[in-house]
């Protein structure tokens, strides 16, 4: 259940003056006191509510009686696009709380409020194609389908009879695990290998989970790139824009990515003033800007 749901009928609880409580909302919709307390938390933060505690009622009212939620409306569209980026962000391995927090307000957003979630704010690309496979991905996994897919890696084409059972996201990459139909052992496969995607009407069965470190030891072994680059300014914490960056004398970081595209349009879009190493990111940069100059002077490619 959403947790605008929730929010709702204790907006409706104050205003018919009961002074509700997060042991209320706890007891009416059977979950945690913690999750309760995280939705008035959600109220006051997010949603501007000026909530008062009043000690003598153990519970909660408006100190401005004329404030009133403001109507939050979500196309299903717009709600498969922030399940993606919930995803992603929650599936982002580093050791801040940055992270975790957007994925937490994603997933409250979306009614899907559990999410695993760890450090520093990437820059996510939501690609329409990737989710809408997703979002078929998802369907399957929770009516446990079989998916036939069309899929290619460095062996080849190949089409597939797939049991999904989990998505999954990794240096800027996404997967899903899925059993073969024929009975083969649990595998990755990414998403942007999925040429075309249906779901059948076939249903396969529950099988015992495999540990999690297998699914761990299946993806990629990819060490970032790292980057020299002299800023602006100095960094009041361990990233840049989301990407580790460590100082190395004044002014100068080494930054580790992973996507050099992405981190390309990063350095596009913001200021700073050299970058040192690697050559070939130098020279791809450059480039970069050439085309863009030549754009710009209408001497671009026709």
């Amino acid at each position: 259940m959403s947790n605008m749901h929730r929010i709702h009928w204790f907006d409706q609880r104050i205003r018919e003056g009961h002074y509700p409580s997060s042991k209320d909302i706890a007891l009416q919709f059977e979950i945690s006191r913690r999750q309760a307390q995280r939705d008035i938390e959600y109220l006051a933060v997010s949603l501007r509510a000026p909530l008062l505690y009043i000690a003598k009622h153990r519970g909660y009212c408006y100190e401005d009686k004329t404030y009133v939620l403001p109507h939050l409306y979500m196309t299903e569209e717009e709600k498969e696009v922030l399940k993606f980026l919930a995803r992603k962000y929650g599936q982002f391995s580093s050791d801040q709380s940055s992270v975790q927090r957007v994925a937490h307000l994603l997933g409250r957003f979306t009614g899907e409020e559990e999410t695993e979630a760890f450090g520093r704010l990437p820059f996510f690309e939501a690609q329409p194609r990737l989710i809408e496979i997703s979002g078929q991905l998802a369907f399957a996994i929770s009516q446990r389908k079989i998916v036939h897919i069309r899929y290619r890696d460095e062996a080849g084409e190949m089409r597939l009879d797939i049991c999904p059972v989990q998505l999954l996201s990794r240096y800027n990459a996404d997967y899903v695990a899925a059993y073969g139909a024929d009975g083969s052992r649990k595998r990755l496969y990414r998403l942007d290998g999925i040429g075309d995607l249906h779901v059948t009407a076939r249903i396969f069965e529950d099988r015992d989970e495999q540990n999690a470190a297998v699914i761990e030891r299946d993806f990629p072994a990819i060490k970032p790139f790292t980057a020299r680059i002299k800023l602006n300014h100095e960094l009041d914490d361990d990233t840049w824009f989301g990407y580790a960056a460590r100082p190395v004398v004044e002014l100068l970081y080494e930054i580790d990515f992973y996507d050099v595209e992405s981190f390309m349009q990063q350095l596009m879009r913001t200021a700073w003033q050299q970058l040192e190493a690697p050559k070939w990111l130098r020279q791809k940069l450059q480039d970069r800007c050439e085309q863009v100059l030549n754009c710009l002077n209408g001497e671009g490619e026709r």
